[in-house]
């Protein structure tokens, strides 16, 4: 499936096309991560529920501890 995800094309196969897969898929799950799909912000217990289909605009924004 094609997608976009903060901005870039990819090409992704998931054995299930959800949210929850695609950040296992980039290592980000279980990561403090907030994930808008398609211009919705999809709540964290969502994640698991919510489909990826073909031509989705992901964004993925990963914050990151520091000081």
């Amino acid at each position: 499936m094609n997608i976009v995800i903060n901005g870039k094309h990819e090409q992704v196969a998931l054995s299930e096309p959800t949210l929850i897969n695609l950040l296992a898929e980039y290592s980000l799950q279980g990561k403090s991560v907030i994930v808008e799909a398609n211009g919705q912000i999809v709540p964290k217990d969502e994640l698991a529920s919510t489909n990826v289909k073909d031509g989705d605009r992901i964004e993925i924004v990963q914050f990151v501890g520091g000081g």
